[in-house]
């Protein structure tokens, strides 16, 4: 039980920078999609943050893995280890970065987005500034430091949401002569109204450099060494790793390279392609909850398990912590999906026509995150190149189902392009699994809590009710007591927890009695 609540307890603190973090970059949403009120105006916003995942796995070639693998194997030489992932990360991004800039103008034109070079060139730098603070990061969380982590995320998104507020708001405000016209001339030196949605990226990358200086002591004994046998060691275990992320990452990411492209002329009455793709990414991000949920285990769990890689109560421990993992993403599915009513307010009018993939846009993300789960056996045996096939193959089943349903079913396709790809990955994974390092996973119940949040959300959506006052605390209502029935289901689980709560009230309110003898 120590185990399970030290896991939960990094969890916890992980995802207040980065849930709590991103539910602030969430409400970005709110000012971005009000700022710009055609959808079409952050296409190239949405497009080109995609490419972003997957350049950080280029520039990082999971390094960070490959770091935490052998910094907890090879303990005394922790030093050795962060100085060659290090090296070869500010290796490959700096010439990856320059290379991205000097080819700026073709790759414009290559995605159809002339005369925006200059954004392009910032997203590589973004990527860059990412992947060199990403081996730091991982430091923190091997050397079980994190309040810093969180400290040096939270403050940097803090940074970001000021510069987006400052950029989109303040200064186009005071550049009109609205207000504090005395700092027109100072506004000047700097703003472009031209640039538009570019400053989402400026602020970004602003941000991203304050990472430096939080993280200078982390970065402390660093020195560039690159040892061809230890490279070689280092890039054998995190390739194969590298190419199974990315092929994740395509497989999450087709649907906002293809949606422009394969959409019909006229598909959406009165929208542009860009304008769909304007409204299926900024709706995505509503489905960013569960995706934030999962990335926030993920780096509690990434050193934890590791750290018990031999430990022969392992297998039993994954089941435990993969059942309250699908408990907790479920719940988070359906109070989303049942909420969309009030939640969908938070982005603009315009966008709003999209809601409807967010609830398989969610579950899509559950069963990856389930995936992830269970994919640890590969990783604790050293069978990486496992994963490799597996996510090659939902790869494949994306690219391949966003080509026939997209032009039918338009974003719609796109979403479930995603669930698809992620249950048979998942499946598959599975099914290996049990062959190489057996886990005795509770899937009938994974599958009545999935089965049953499904049938309430779709139940659910079959009645409309325009009213807000009467729809909000009847979805609030249903939902708890879909909950209420989760706590009855696994009383014998809460039990215990709920005895141990009272008789800590109990033992703080009694007085003692003492015994004389």
């Amino acid at each position: 039980m120590s185990a399970f609540k030290k896991l939960a307890s990094d969890t916890a603190l992980y995802g207040v920078s980065t849930i709590l973090g991103r539910m602030l970059y969430w409400l970005m949403v709110f000012l971005h999609t009000r700022v710009f009120p055609r959808p079409g105006e952050l296409s190239s916003n949405v497009e080109l943050f995609s490419y972003v995942p997957v350049l950080l796995l280029i520039y990082t070639l999971s390094m960070e893995t490959a770091f935490f693998r052998y910094a907890t194997r090879q303990k005394e030489d922790k030093q050795r280890v962060f100085n060659e992932t290090l090296s070869i990360v500010l290796t490959v991004s700096i010439i990856a970065t320059i290379l991205i800039a000097v080819l700026s103008p073709q790759i414009a034109v290559w995605l159809d987005y002339p005369g925006q070079q200059k954004f392009i060139t910032w997203v590589a730098m973004i990527v860059a500034t990412d992947a060199i603070v990403s081996i730091p990061f991982a430091r923190l969380r091997v050397e079980n430091k994190a309040r810093q982590f969180v400290k040096a995320k939270l403050i940097s998104i803090v940074v970001n949401i000021f510069l987006n507020v400052f950029f989109l708001v303040i200064c186009p405000q005071i550049y009109n002569g609205e207000y504090l016209t005395f700092l027109q001339p100072f506004v000047d030196l700097f703003y472009d109204p031209t640039i538009g949605p570019g400053y989402i990226f400026l602020a970004n990358l602003i941000a991203n450099l304050v990472y430096f200086p939080l993280l200078l002591k982390t970065f402390t004994g660093f020195r560039f060494q690159l040892d061809k046998q230890q490279v070689r060691i280092l890039l054998a275990y995190s390739f194969p790793l590298m190419l199974t992320t990315l092929a994740g990452n395509v497989n999450m990411l087709t649907d906002r390279w293809f949606l422009r492209p394969l959409l019909p002329d006229g598909f959406y009455p009165g929208l542009t392609s860009e304008d769909a793709l304007g409204i299926y990414g900024n709706c995505y991000k509503l489905s960013v909850f569960m995706a934030l949920a999962i990335q926030s285990f993920k780096f509690a769990a990434d050193p934890f398990f590791f750290s018990r890689a031999e430990d022969k109560n392992a297998p039993g421990l994954l089941a435990d912590v993969n059942k309250w993992f699908i408990i907790i993403c479920v719940m988070i599915w359906v109070g989303i999906s049942l909420n969309l009513d009030w939640i969908g307010l938070f982005i603009g009018k315009t966008y709003r026509q999209g809601l409807g993939i967010v609830p398989i846009l969610l579950l899509a993300n559950l069963v990856l995150g389930v995936y992830y789960n269970i994919s640890f056996w590969f990783k604790l045996s050293d069978k990486t190149a496992y994963g490799t096939v597996i996510t090659a193959l939902g790869a494949a089943v994306t690219v391949a189902l966003n080509l026939l349903l997209i032009p039918i079913m338009g974003y719609m396709g796109c979403a479930v392009a995603f669930l698809t790809s992620s249950v048979v990955m998942c499946v598959t994974c599975y099914v290996l699994g049990e062959k190489h390092y057996p886990v005795p996973y509770d899937v009938s119940s994974a599958l009545i809590y999935v089965f049953s949040g499904g049938l309430l959300i779709y139940m659910t959506s079959q009645i409309e009710i325009s009213n807000l006052w009467i729809a909000v605390p009847y979805h609030l209502l249903l939902f708890g007591l879909y909950i209420g029935a989760m706590v009855v289901i696994e009383r014998k689980t809460f039990a215990p927890l709920l005895a141990k709560w009272r008789n800590r009230g109990t033992s703080k309110n009694e007085p003692r009695i003492v015994k004389n003898d």
